[in-house]
C-alpha cells in the first residue's frame, strides 16, 4: 500500500511513524517548506542552539513522551528545574498560585494572597459557591462562562492569560468546551467552577506537567522522520489532490519541477487553510468546515544577556501578562532557569541569562509588522520594567510564526465532528493535526494516531485492498 502524508510537522510525521508501527506499507511524507518539524524548530543565538516554537511537551499526556522514548530519546528525557511562575498584574510580577487550573482557582484565599487580582475581585468569585449553577448544554465562550461565575478580573487577570499562552487567543472568543475540556462536567452538571478546579487538582496525577528533551524539543522532528522509515520530501508543494477508482492523484511542484504521485490513500496533515484548498473538490463539506478555523499570528523574541547582568530579580520559570494591560509581551520564559541543558550551554559559551517572549495575538498582528529590531527592543524595554533586569541584550533571535495557531472558537467541537463525519465518507483519507482536537505536541501525536489507525482500520485504505 502506498501512503502520502500531506504535511512534514509533527502530525504528519508522527503519522508516518504509527503507519510503520501498524504496517502499512510505503509511506511518503511531503513538506512545502525547506525542513520538517513545522512549529518544532531550533536555531543559534549567542552560540547557543535555542527552539523556535515549542519547547516542551505535556508530560501528564501519555502520547508526547512515549514516542520521545519510542524513537531513542527516552534518555535525554528532562523536566523544568522550577514549575513555578508567575503574573505581571497591576505593575509587578507576582507568584502564580498552584491552587488553580488554567486560570480558574480553586482556592481563593491563595489567589488573595497572590495579589494578581484585588480584592473586590476576590469577594465577587466568593459568590461561585453560593450561587445555583443551571447545567448547560451548549458550548459558550470561555470569558462569558467564567465571567459569570467568578467576574471579569478574574478573567483578565488569570483566565485569559493563561489561555493566550496556549492558543495566542481571547477568552471572550474561545470555546469552553474546547479549550477546558477538564471543566465540561462542571458546566453540564452545574457544579461550581472552584469546587471543580480543586476536584481536578485533587485527581491529577504527581509528578511534573512538563517535560522536554535535553538539547531541545526541536530534536524530536528529525527522530521520528528516522525512526518512521518513511521518505520524506521537503520543497515538495501539493497543488491538487483528486481521487481515482484505484486510490487517489497528488500533483505536485518542486521548485519548477511539476510530478504526479498516486497513492492509495492520503493523510492529509496540512494546516486547516492549506488542507481546505485541497480537500475542496474532493470532501467540499469538510472542506467547508475547515476554511472556517482562523489561525492567529504570533512571534518568539529571544534574548541572551551577558554575564553582568546577572539572573533576572524573579523567581520561577518566568511569567504571564494579562492582555488587558496592553504590553507588548504576553509571556515570558527564563530558559536558562527553566532547563539545566540551556544553562550549562549558556555557561559554556560565556553567556548569562536566556529568555524566550512571545509576541501576538488573534488579531494584533500590528506588532507583528515591526521590524526585528524594533520587536527586540521592545521586548528588553517590557523586561527590564516587569523585573528589573538592567542592561541589553548580546544576541537576539525573533522568530515569526504567521498564521500559527489554529483558534477553537465556540462551536469548535462540532465543528471538528462535522469535518470527521464527511472524512468518515471518503475511503483511504484521514486527517490531523493542531486543528482538531488539541494545540499541544501530545494532542498533535495523538491526532496522528487516530489518522494512522483510520488508514489501515475497516474502512481505510487497508481494508478497501483487502476485501
Amino acid at each position: 500500500m502506498r501512503i502520502v502524508i500531506v504535511g512534514g510537522g509533527i502530525a504528519g510525521l508522527s503519522a508516518a511513524w504509527f503507519l510503520k508501527e501498524l504496517g502499512a506499507g510505503d509511506v511518503t511524507v511531503l513538506e512545502a517548506s525547506p525542513r520538517v518539524g513545522g512549529k518544532l524548530g531550533q536555531a543559534e543565538v549567542g552560540g547557543l542552539t535555542v527552539e523556535t516554537g515549542a519547547e516542551s511537551v505535556l508530560a501528564r499526556r501519555p502520547e508526547a513522551v512515549e514516542l520521545i522514548r519510542a524513537v531513542g530519546l527516552g534518555d535525554d528525557l528532562v523536566h523544568p528545574e522550577t514549575s513555578s511562575a508567575g503574573m505581571w498584574s497591576r505593575g509587578h510580577v507576582r507568584p502564580l498560585p498552584a491552587e488553580q487550573v488554567m486560570g480558574i482557582p480553586s482556592d481563593l484565599a491563595a489567589l488573595a494572597r497572590s495579589g494578581i487580582v484585588s480584592t473586590a475581585a476576590i469577594t465577587r468569585a466568593m459568590g461561585d459557591t453560593a450561587t445555583p449553577v443551571t447545567p448547560r448544554s451548549d458550548d459558550l465562550s470561555v470569558a462569558s462562562y467564567v465571567g459569570e461565575r467568578l467576574g471579569a478580573e478574574i478573567v483578565e487577570r488569570m483566565v485569559d492569560p493563561l489561555l493566550g499562552g496556549v492558543y495566542a487567543g481571547h477568552a471572550d472568543q474561545l470555546s469552553m468546551f474546547a479549550t477546558l475540556p477538564q471543566f465540561t462536567r462542571a458546566v453540564t452538571d452545574g457544579v461550581p467552577l472552584t469546587r471543580a478546579a480543586a476536584e481536578i487538582r485533587a485527581a491529577s496525577a504527581p509528578g511534573p506537567v512538563f517535560a522536554g528533551i535535553r538539547g531541545g524539543i526541536g530534536r524530536l522532528p528529525g527522530a521520528v522522520a528516522l525512526a518512521s522509515g518513511a521518505t520524506v520530501r521537503t520543497g515538495v508543494t501539493v497543488q491538487e489532490l483528486s481521487r481515482t477508482a484505484s486510490g487517489w492523484t497528488l500533483r505536485t511542484r518542486s521548485g519548477l519541477d511539476d510530478e504526479v504521485l498516486e497513492a492509495d490513500a492520503v493523510v492529509m496533515a496540512a494546516p486547516a487553510p492549506a488542507a481546505s484548498r485541497l480537500l475542496g473538490p474532493v470532501v467540499p463539506a469538510a472542506a467547508a468546515e475547515l476554511a472556517a478555523i482562523p489561525y492567529a499570528s504570533m512571534a518568539v523574541i529571544t534574548l541572551v544577556y551577558p554575564p553582568a547582568v546577572g539572573r533576572p530579580p524573579v523567581a520561577g520559570s518566568g511569567f504571564l501578562v494579562p492582555a488587558v494591560d496592553r504590553r507588548l509581551i504576553k509571556a515570558v520564559t527564563f530558559s536558562s532557569a527553566k532547563w539545566a541543558w540551556t544553562s550549562a550551554a549558556a555557561d559554556a559559551a560565556g553567556s548569562g541569562t536566556v529568555l524566550r517572549a512571545s509576541v501576538g495575538r488573534m488579531s494584533e498582528e500590528a506588532d507583528l509588522q515591526r521590524p526585528d529590531e524594533d520587536l527586540v527592543h521592545g521586548v528588553a524595554v517590557d523586561v527590564a520594567h516587569a523585573t528589573g533586569l538592567a542592561g541589553s541584550p548580546v544576541d537576539a533571535l525573533v522568530s515569526r510564526w504567521g498564521g500559527g495557531l489554529p483558534q477553537y472558537l465556540v462551536g469548535h467541537l462540532d465543528r471538528v465532528r462535522r469535518i470527521r463525519e464527511a472524512i468518515a465518507g471518503v475511503p483511504g483519507l484521514a486527517v490531523c493535526g493542531a486543528a482538531y482536537d488539541g494545540v499541544g505536541i501530545a494532542a498533535t501525536i495523538a491526532s496522528a494516531r487516530l489518522a494512522a489507525e483510520r488508514i489501515v482500520g475497516p474502512g481505510g485504505a487497508a481494508g478497501r485492498m483487502s476485501s
